[in-house]
């Protein structure tokens, strides 16, 4: 009796034992809860930025990379766990995938993205179709939360809207204007907005020949170029371009974001665009410190068009 009784425990063990192992991941059933949490979070490793921020959800799956944009130039990316990979592709895109395959609605972990002035959360969540899945998944900025950045004193995506808001503007400086080789150049508008000058200038060519532009470089040098050891030529690096195309027909306009400075009346900045070609036309622009200084400021009317420029 007792032998039977082994005999029958042991093939009851093998029926259980095959059974689990012919068991594949297609069988598991999903249950009703939304999201797995497959761990609890410890209090002492929760993140700094957690408090009172709104977690949205981004669905991911590995047949899908999933691209998040930031609508600011994103500064750090932090991803809590190894179930997700990923890497910043552009100044302001993350790209993610899950490290493999996960349950249905599981959580795989949190990502926060820090960007010039706000900080976002997300929970990544697992779907196991990939049409579930985001492929772009766009950051509202109303979903996030602003910080103290010291070291930007305006997010480049800021910028973007006063250049454009700019440029929509008519004329104000009449006085800076170059023409050579049938091109006008010709300075519209400068802005002094927070710690940044705004240059908004235009290049008219009365040519049948396109305009290809090679480079546009902004150079603060003395007026009067001596041979002397003294002299100097110091060459500024625009923190801001708005316009990136590098042909043009007939007419071209542009705004240039430079750090805002000052400089004595014996130096003069100059704006220089050169042309793609070794016997390139090359235009500049003089620009007097007088004319820095009658940098508009922010005012209504440019207000106005900032504001409707989303």
């Amino acid at each position: 009796m007792n032998k039977l009784l082994i005999t029958l425990a042991i093939v009851s063990f093998s029926g259980l034992t095959a059974f689990a192992q012919s068991k594949k991941y297609n069988d598991i059933k999903p249950d009703t809860a939304k999201v797995h949490y497959i761990h609890r979070e410890d209090p002492n490793d929760a993140y700094i930025f957690n408090f009172n921020i709104h977690k949205n959800v981004v669905y991911v799956n590995e047949q899908v990379t999933t691209h998040i944009i930031m609508p600011e130039n994103i500064k750090l990316v932090d991803i809590s766990t190894d179930n997700i990979i990923g890497n910043q592709c552009e100044d302001n895109v993350v790209r993610i995938k899950p490290a493999g395959r996960m349950f249905d609605h599981e959580l795989a972990g949190t990502i926060t993205v820090i960007g010039e002035r706000h900080i976002a959360q997300f929970n990544v969540v697992y779907v196991k179709g990939p049409a579930k899945a985001n492929s772009v998944y766009n950051i509202d900025i109303s979903a996030c939360r602003r910080y103290t950045n010291p070291d930007i004193s305006m997010p480049k995506a800021e910028m973007a809207r006063y250049a454009w808001a700019i440029s929509t503007l008519p004329n104000h400086y009449n006085n800076l204007h170059y023409s050579k080789y049938g091109i006008r150049v010709a300075v519209n508008n400068i802005y002094s907005i927070g710690d940044y000058f705004f240059i908004d200038f235009s290049l008219y060519n009365k040519t049948n020949i396109p305009y290809d532009i090679n480079e546009i470089r902004v150079k603060l040098s003395d007026k009067k170029e001596t041979k002397a050891t003294n002299s100097q030529t110091i060459e500024l690096t625009p923190v801001y371009v708005q316009n990136l195309a590098k042909r043009f027909k007939k007419a071209y306009r542009n705004v240039l974001v430079l750090d805002r400075l000052t400089f004595p009346d014996e130096k003069i900045l100059t704006l220089e665009i050169s042309e793609n070609q070794i016997s390139g036309r090359v235009l500049y622009i003089p620009i007097e410190y007088s004319d820095i200084l009658n940098a508009d400021g922010f005012d209504a009317r440019l207000m106005k068009r900032f504001s409707a420029i989303k």
